[in-house]
């Protein structure tokens, strides 16, 4: 029927709306699973993030302001969860020590992909650094804007272009390695 804004839906969860509550949270849930998804390529690790990400975003309500769309709040939010996890993984595991970071079982049981570039696609994308990952992702899977993108972050517009076209770039070239 008519579908309640976000507006509404947070000023209900506010005033301790269970119901409002958890219509916010299977709004974004899928989006932000996905997101900590292809950041992690782990499922697991996916889920833990979005945990995270909730828990966060319910501590956290009452001070979201409303400047920006609260999708764009969310994400922020996700990244410096997905920081934080990174953050913990590199204390705990060294990287270099030949383990894959992406779990293709996981990976495939969430999209399914019809041909083995997509595989190479999100494999290239797990071997970029993290700040270019998340350019990468908030661009072209949550399709925000390069302002929008630089807002998340705390970087200038220019910055954002900057790391795009350089993960593009590191894309490419793990890519064509991989066609040899």
């Amino acid at each position: 029927m008519f579908s309640q804004s976000d507006a509404s839906l947070i000023h209900k969860a506010l005033a301790g709306n269970n119901k409002a509550w958890l219509k916010l949270i299977r709004r974004y849930e899928q989006a932000i699973y996905n997101y900590g998804l292809r950041m992690t390529g782990n499922a697991d690790d996916a889920m833990d993030l979005m945990q995270e990400v909730f828990i966060s975003v319910f501590r956290n309500l009452a001070s979201y302001r409303a400047e920006g769309s609260f999708k764009s709040w969310l994400f922020r939010i996700a990244h410096f969860r997905c920081v934080e996890f990174y953050r913990r993984k590199r204390y705990h595991q060294n990287l270099d020590e030949g383990e894959e970071l992406v779990d293709h079982d996981a990976c495939a049981s969430q999209w399914t992909f019809e041909t083995a570039r997509s595989r190479e696609l999100v494999t290239a994308m797990q071997k970029l650094p993290l700040e270019q990952k998340a350019v990468i992702e908030l661009k072209f899977f949550g399709q925000f804007t390069f302002e929008e993108i630089a807002q998340q972050l705390e970087v200038s517009t220019n910055t954002i272009k900057s790391r795009l076209y350089s993960a593009l770039g590191k894309m490419r070239v793990l890519m064509e390695v991989s066609d040899v």
